[in-house]
């Protein structure tokens, strides 16, 4: 037996005539991604020549799409491969940069809200993924090497400059301290020469930014007679590929990055390779704007609180089911 319902007219005809709810832009946005961070966020052909090297895929590139599908959002993204990890979260407040908004697995920091000068120059949209920072090394050592502290002055670490992943190995390991001062000893290769670090503010490492002296370092040495590793810096022109293969070839002992990343790879290597040390710490990853673009960051904020549930749903939801995010994005309902 069905029971009648009855609403008042002016029920009825504010739903049926309710006005459209607003667009978070009248114009689509230019989004720049990082073209090498598979499986998050990475160009179909890693080869900038190739016309595949335009098209986005990964997790973020369906997080977008289905910001694009979300009934009312008036969303629409051109995107454009970034084939520089430097910097590339102040790209959309950089002059000479047509940039709205970018990504590519980038940690939200306040560190990295700042330009050269201080200024606080973009925001980060609401965290929609979570990192921890990890080892990937050969299935042989990931008994020798299970752990941060497991790591000695023999051990070669690959690493990609200026990311959480170098930060935290620096903090992890004790070469430098939490606010990124290197410890005194630690000696840095650059293209200018050899830098000794002696204890003070004047020779540090963020995940945001390095004391000049350090800027295109290419390896670290510990201290004399510490039990601390080495890192190795690769992957300026083909992004972490290039420490995947140096940790392939011998090269390299461990590669120091996302769990994400380090697990995928795993994964893909049918047993060659293993994921160690996975970091306590969680972090948070996000899109960059230009700070002074808040309108759009709250009404992209409130779309991605409701693709993500609140972030219940991530990337380990999306490698079940790439499809996740466009199923919610088709019931969504403006509030």
């Amino acid at each position: 037996m069905f029971t009648k319902r009855f609403f008042p007219v002016a029920t009825v005809a504010a739903a049926l005539f309710a006005a459209p709810a607003a667009a978070c832009t009248d114009r689509p946005l230019n989004y720049g991604f990082y073209a090498f961070f598979a499986p998050l966020s990475y160009s179909a052909d890693a080869d900038p020549d190739a016309p595949g090297f335009n098209q986005h895929r990964g997790y973020e590139a369906d997080l977008l799409s289905a910001l694009e599908a979300m009934p009312g959002a008036g969303l629409a993204f051109k995107r454009k491969p970034i084939a520089a990890w430097d910097d590339i979260w102040l790209r959309p407040a950089g002059a000479g940069d047509d940039y709205d908004l970018v990504g590519g697995g980038i940690t939200i920091l306040e560190s990295r809200t700042r330009d050269a000068a201080g200024r606080r120059a973009v925001a980060f949209t609401e965290g929609h993924i979570k990192f921890r920072q990890s080892l990937l090394v050969r299935a042989a050592d990931a008994g020798r090497l299970a752990r941060h502290a497991d790591l000695r002055a023999e051990a070669r670490i690959g690493a990609l400059a200026s990311t959480t992943g170098e930060a935290r190995l620096l903090q992890l390991t004790g070469l430098a301290d939490a606010r990124g001062v290197l410890a005194a000893g630690v000696r840095v290769d650059t293209p200018r020469g050899m830098v000794t670090a002696d204890g003070s503010a004047d020779y540090f490492i963020t995940a945001a930014a390095e004391s000049p002296a350090l800027a295109g370092r290419r390896h670290l040495h510990p201290p004399p007679g510490a039990r601390m590793p080495q890192v190795i810096y690769l992957g300026d022109t083909a992004g972490e590929a290039e420490l995947l293969d140096a940790l392939a070839d011998g090269r390299i002992d461990a590669v120091a990055r996302g769990e994400i990343g380090n697990r995928d790879a795993a994964r893909a290597s049918n047993g060659a390779l293993a994921v160690t040390a996975v970091d306590a710490a969680a972090e948070l990853g996000g899109f960059a704007l230009a700070a002074e673009d808040a309108d759009l960051r709250a009404c992209l904020d409130a779309k991605i609180a409701h693709l993500t549930d609140n972030r219940r749903i991530g990337y380990a939801e999306w490698l079940a089911d790439s499809t996740v995010f466009m199923r919610r994005a088709r019931v969504w309902v403006e509030k």
